[in-house]
């Protein structure tokens, strides 16, 4: 079996499912133009397009897509497995092109997301989103927070960090420590007047 098709594996027998596979033609051409396009600091033939189970704000098993770079993939095949063990809520998990590549509109909809081929925010270099090696989770409970405020208005009611409300991203939280066990840094930790709440990255930035 070589890199074309990578692992399927089942993890926890109470539910939890990860499938990692190279990028099916139909999801490429939906990417295509969208989420990648010629020029990005990675090739499609280094994604992989990651199924897996998560439990929702309704305490229900749902199934979410993510397409992150295949060195990322097995990391965050544990770390989802973690959270829902820990029956962490994640409100939404579709791949980023749902949303026309738009980074705001997949916030918006609270959608939890990996690769996207664009700019660091308020920079015009790569964001680790474009190599495949970041995700943001929950953005709406877990808010890019700059000067104490968020572009999101439903993000208002977690400005307060002190407030550990369910889905956000804590220091000592499960969220956190997920990440923080697979040698992943967090935004909501960045000095200054910056926080990113809903980053994790393999690098920390």
């Amino acid at each position: 079996m070589g890199l074309a098709v990578l692992l399927a594996v089942a993890v926890l027998s109470s539910g939890y499912h990860a499938r990692v596979q190279a990028i099916p033609p139909a999801v490429r051409a939906q990417m295509t133009g969208v989420s990648w396009h010629p020029g990005c600091p990675v090739g499609l033939s280094d994604l992989r397009l990651i199924t897996l189970t998560y439990r929702g704000f309704d305490g229900r098993d749902h199934t979410g897509r993510l397409i992150a770079n295949r060195d990322a993939a097995p990391a965050l095949v544990t770390v989802f497995r973690r959270l829902y063990a820990a029956r962490f809520p994640i409100r939404r998990m579709e791949p980023v092109d749902r949303y026309g590549g738009d980074d705001y509109r997949s916030i918006e909809a609270d959608n939890t997301s990996a690769f996207n081929c664009r700019a660091a925010t308020g920079s015009t270099r790569w964001s680790n989103h474009a190599h495949g090696r970041a995700i943001d989770v929950n953005p709406i409970e877990n808010p890019y927070v700059s000067g104490g405020r968020s572009s999101h208005r439903a993000s208002t009611p977690y400005l307060d960090r002190s407030r550990h409300q369910p889905g956000t991203a804590f220091e000592g939280g499960t969220l956190v420590e997920a990440f923080r066990s697979v040698g992943w840094g967090w935004g909501g930790s960045w000095s200054g007047s910056v926080r990113d709440y809903q980053h994790f990255s393999v690098n920390g930035r």
